[in-house]
């Protein structure tokens, strides 16, 4: 079958374009809504805390699955809709009126902002860090930018967008027409949406995990959970390990120090709680330790009270966390001192680590040192 520059001209079209452009903003509707979750549960605000909850405890894995989920499942939708409205890019004028400038720009930033947004965010979930910039804060910055074109865009398309969703999808034609129809664009791009998803979403849906060929994190790790940080890059090697480590929990003037052998001669809980990382990657894991509650109590801590974790790893960006008082007091909040039966890896953070629910894998601190009572 040959395809011929006006079979290309044929299968473009506005109905093509309305009907992509439609799921391309649920796309990036879902990814803007749970881009705005992961954002504030890393960087949280007074109001975030007041309402994040920590049930159900797999929560984050749902909705950091569901972002990098529809931010892959809008790289086809964007390439379709590009691909149905590249003539239209070089009419002329190329200015024209307002309308027309306010239309050409708000193309111009939308794309340039999406192309920005989806490659990045491919970047990040693959752990190449190619870009100079802190990632978080430029893709939290640039989404807004992105949907305040997107509504630009819609505002000005309106009444064409309405006119294209109503008409049919195929133009009317007393000629024999061979070849592929606009339908078969939209079957092909609803079929490349499904297939970019089912490749990339098993690090978030486990029943996925064997197909999911291209999924940056396959669920293999030490303990059977994958690492991001390794104890060597961290440089907690010797510490870690050392015979004089410590960990001290504090209160104000009271402090309590733990050895090894102390915490694990401590009352041990067990709990099933995920590691959700901001990549997108996800598993549940059995995770052994001492109740945060516990300790903090031990040193005349009180339920409403933050707790800030303090890892051996030196001062960096997440090396330096804190829990607000409702995941501090939850039960399910351990300092884990096993994961899945045995004792924890040094890349998992021995001697021991955070592991709360509904909280990001980067604020799980790891090489734990110090826990501070915030007064």
């Amino acid at each position: 079958m040959t395809v011929t520059t006006s079979s290309f001209s044929r299968l473009r079209g506005t109905a093509v374009t309305a009907r992509v452009g439609v799921w391309l903003g649920v796309a990036i509707t879902v990814c803007f809504l749970t881009g705005l979750i992961s954002h504030f549960s890393q960087h949280p605000q007074p109001w975030f805390l007041a309402v994040w909850p920590t049930r159900p405890v797999w929560l984050y894995r749902v909705t950091q699955g569901l972002h990098v989920i529809s931010g892959i499942a809008a790289i086809p939708l964007l390439v379709v809709k590009l691909w149905s409205v590249w003539p239209k890019l070089f009419d002329r004028p190329v200015i024209g009126g307002i309308t027309r400038l306010l239309e050409r720009g708000s193309i111009l930033v939308l794309v340039a902002a999406m192309i920005f947004q989806l490659s990045t965010g491919l970047m990040n979930i693959a752990q190449w860090y190619a870009f100079r910039f802190f990632f978080t804060t430029v893709h939290y910055a640039m989404a807004y930018i992105v949907v305040g074109a997107v509504v630009v865009h819609i505002a000005v398309k309106l009444p064409v967008i309405r006119r294209a969703l109503g008409e049919p999808l195929e133009e009317a034609t007393t000629d024999a027409v061979t070849g592929p129809s606009r339908r078969t664009v939209l079957r092909g791009t609803w079929l490349a949406v499904g297939l970019a998803t089912v490749v990339t979403a098993g690090q978030t849906i486990p029943w996925l995990r064997k197909i999911s060929v291209l999924a940056p994190r396959s669920g293999d790790g030490p303990q059977g959970v994958p690492i991001n940080r390794s104890a060597i890059a961290a440089g907690v090697l010797r510490s870690a390990r050392s015979p004089d480590y410590r960990l001290t929990v504090v209160n104000g003037p009271t402090a309590k120090s733990f050895t090894v052998a102390e915490l694990a001669a401590l009352p041990q809980t067990t709990r099933s709680l995920p590691i959700s990382c901001v990549e997108g990657w996800s598993v549940n894991a059995q995770w052994t330790g001492i109740v945060l509650a516990d300790l903090v109590a031990a040193v005349g801590g009180t339920s409403g009270a933050d707790v800030r974790m303090i890892s051996l790893e030196p001062p960096g960006p997440y090396s330096r966390t804190t829990l607000p008082a409702r995941h501090a007091r939850d039960s399910q909040t351990l300092i884990a001192l096993k994961l899945n039966g045995e004792t924890l890896d040094i890349d998992h953070g021995y001697p021991c680590r955070l592991i709360a629910p509904t909280r990001p894998g980067v604020l799980q601190t790891k090489w734990l040192t110090r826990i501070e009572v915030v007064t």
